[in-house]
């Protein structure tokens, strides 16, 4: 592939609902750019943008795949990303690297949470864009109900572009707006054809629209449409590029991809009105100097970039995929990693076609390529010179709020897990692996069942290490409510030496449920010598760590040691100890114990019609209400306190109950008493636990 200039380019972010059509649109626009010769088809396995295996057995995106084609003179830089919304970090990444977005709507489906969900997306990346209907060869697919629902969505900004021509229930052809013709496919050529009569109204409508929008980019513009005097086509689509590049426009078109029409007049669509990176802006801080670096593009600055996505894939290696703000990357650049505070040479560039490296001499600011074998870069890390150290603002990812237990079948792979997790990780911000040392338990962190499931899978299928998922243990504590008073003797003898400490103590809540315990001593009269309170304070520290209730850590309890007797030769730290870990066990039982749960604090927002669902299912779940926010386009945040108990499986409930919509994130904030059904089922499912701490 050959080198292009910055004005030459366009980054393009295809989004939408899971199944309306982005990998298929890839592979007709690869197609149709000559850069396959057959157009293969998802259920074919045999796409160029779904290469994994775990992506051709399920056949849908699981990561955003980079396809670039050239067209007219222009590189277009693709990025397919997954419409599900358990892969969502993969979209925000993408869209970070991109200068303008495709929101791909099927006209089967309508428009669906995936469409509104783009949008946000578009919204929060200030990306211009511009809608494809597909599967307009599909009999009962609806272009108009497609308009109209967008439209309602989001005003007068929608712009079609084109709209179909339908004989006998067929998908014939096209009216183009802008110019007022008709086109008819014969094959793979299009010819002009007449505008048929019954599609007149709907070019009136649709070409009002688009003048309105074009009229009010000036005054000037504004006062000749009131004039009633008529604009050019090349004013036309000067004023609709201006008002498609500052979003107050989003164009739709629409086609087939399995027919490959309407392919043509995107790929013409994309080049004339979505902006090269000539015309967007970016900004740094050059950390030499504390100033703002205006990148911008420009190639005539000290070279600069962001790594926006990692790929370590176990058969084609290591790859930083790498957005150029400024100057031009050659092979054999030393570039400077601020983060990892290295410097690294840069063997080779390439661009990526889904899986197959194209080597490439240099990359132009506004591109975007790969880095081989960058051993120490990780994702969201800004490289540079040097010289002019520039550090970029951070890639915003979603949190992952969903876990699971995972255990390692066979234990000799523990370490092999680990590692594989590890470069998981280094492609997958939104996975994690947490070590629970309280409950000694592994964890694994994603965006929702599906993505943990896919993550399983894939250690199984590309790395040969197996693990199984289970529900979390909950990270419960105990502590008492009132005082006793107790008394132990340790007492052994056994031939020589024997064993002997006796202690009297008081345990009482401490009223600090932050700290296990709190230790203290009134001894008086040399009932037992100071030497030994060392070793009763560490009995306590060992009782606090598996509780008498259910093996569950201790907190919030203070120990009074004010008496006890001692033998001159028996005694020892050791029998000391084990008499308090026996008064410890005999006290905290008859001071009234109770099992802590933790509670979270969660925020769940969702469209006002759910606010009732959601509310009803968090009460099932023991959660109280707080209150309730009202948020910009119709939404709600519901804030409440719950159980982390009632976390499990909530991410697919409120998915089902508000069509996808839902959303929540949640954080520890306090333990708080269980209720006693809670307690009993915890006290019962660990009696084996506790047998078998009182034999060791």
């Amino acid at each position: 592939m050959k080198v292009y200039t910055t004005e030459k380019i366009r980054n393009i972010v295809l989004l939408g609902h899971g199944g309306s059509g982005k990998t298929s649109l890839t592979e007709a626009m690869a197609y149709l750019a000559g850069l396959t010769s057959r157009m293969g088809k998802v259920p074919d396995k045999n796409t160029i943008s779904d290469f994994g295996k775990e992506e051709q057995k399920r056949q849908f995106s699981i990561s955003t795949t980079m396809v670039p084609i050239e067209w007219e003179d222009t590189k277009i830089n693709i990025l397919d990303t997954p419409g599900y919304f358990d892969f969502v970090g993969e979209v925000e990444e993408a869209a970070a690297a991109a200068d303008a977005a495709i929101i791909v709507v099927s006209g089967k489906a309508g428009v669906e949470v995936g469409t509104k969900k783009a949008w946000e997306l578009c919204e929060k990346n200030k990306l211009p864009r511009m809608f494809f209907v597909t599967d307009m060869d599909v009999d009962n697919a609806s272009f108009r109900q497609v308009v109209e629902d967008l439209t309602e969505l989001y005003g007068k900004k929608i712009a079609p572009f084109h709209f179909p021509i339908r004989e006998n229930e067929k998908f014939v052809g096209y009216v183009n707006v802008v110019s007022q013709t008709g086109n008819r496919w014969n094959g793979k050529d299009v010819t002009e054809c007449e505008i048929p009569d019954y599609s007149m109204p709907l070019l009136e409508g649709y070409r009002e629209t688009l003048l309105e929008a074009v009229a009010e980019t000036s005054e000037e513009m504004m006062d000749r449409y009131f004039n009633g005097e008529t604009f050019s086509e090349a004013e036309i689509r000067a004023a609709l590029r201006s008002n498609v590049q500052d979003g107050s426009i989003v164009p739709i078109s629409m086609g087939s991809n399995l027919l490959c029409q309407g392919i043509y007049t995107l790929l013409d669509d994309i080049v004339k009105y979505m902006p090269s990176p000539e015309n967007c802006k970016v900004a740094g801080v050059n950390l030499k100097t504390n100033e703002i670096f205006e990148a911008n593009y420009d190639f005539s600055k000290a070279k600069s970039g962001f790594i926006f996505k990692t790929i370590v894939d176990p058969f084609i290696g290591k790859y930083s995929l790498i957005k150029v703000c400024s100057g031009v990357f050659k092979t054999d650049d030393l570039v400077y990693n601020r983060e990892k505070e290295v410097e690294e040479k840069i063997g080779k560039l390439y661009v990526l076609q889904g899986n197959k490296p194209i080597e490439v001499p240099e990359l132009h600011a506004g591109d975007i390529g790969a880095l081989a074998k960058f051993t120490a870069a990780r994702t969201g890390n800004s490289i540079s010179t040097k010289a002019t150290t520039v550090q970029y603002g951070k890639i915003q990812i979603s949190t992952p709020y969903t876990y699971m237990r995972y255990k390692v079948k066979n234990k000799a792979d523990i370490d092999k897990v680990s590692q594989s997790l590890q470069k998981m990780m280094h492609e997958d911000l939104t996975l994690k692996s947490v070590n629970d040392s309280e409950n000694g338990q592994m964890l694994l962190y994603g965006m929702g069942d599906q993505h943990l499931e896919v993550a399983v899978s894939r250690l199984l299928n590309e790395y040969k290490v197996e693990v199984e998922l289970s529900k979390p243990k909950i990270a419960f504590k105990e502590t008492i409510r009132k005082k006793s008073d107790v008394e132990s003797k340790y007492k052994k003898q056994s031939g020589g030496h024997g064993q002997y400490g006796h202690v009297k103590m008081r345990f009482e809540p401490s009223g600090d449920l932050e700290t296990p315990y709190v230790f203290e001593q009134v001894v008086v009269g040399g009932a037992i010598p100071k030497n030994f309170f060392p070793a009763v304070e560490k009995g306590m520290q060992e009782s606090v760590l598996s509780g008498p209730l259910a093996a569950y850590p201790v907190v919030g309890v203070k120990g009074i040691l004010y008496d006890g007797s001692y033998h001159d030769v028996d005694s020892s730290e050791m029998a000391f100890k084990k008499a308090t870990i026996q008064a410890f066990k005999k006290g905290f039982m008859e001071a009234s114990p109770v099992l802590l749960e933790p509670i979270a604090s969660l925020k769940v927002v969702v469209p006002d019609e759910f606010t009732g669902d959601v509310m009803g299912d968090l009460n099932k779940r023991r959660g109280r209400v707080l209150g309730m926010n009202p948020l910009p386009d119709g939404k709600q945040m519901i804030e409440a306190d719950i159980p982390m108990l009632g976390l499990y499986g909530y991410c697919t409930t409120l998915r089902s109950m508000t069509g996808g919509f839902g959303e929540y994130s949640y954080e520890f904030t306090r333990y708080e008493q269980a209720p006693s059904d809670i307690q009993e089922k915890e006290v019962a499912a660990r009696a084996n636990k506790l047998a078998k701490d009182d034999e060791d």
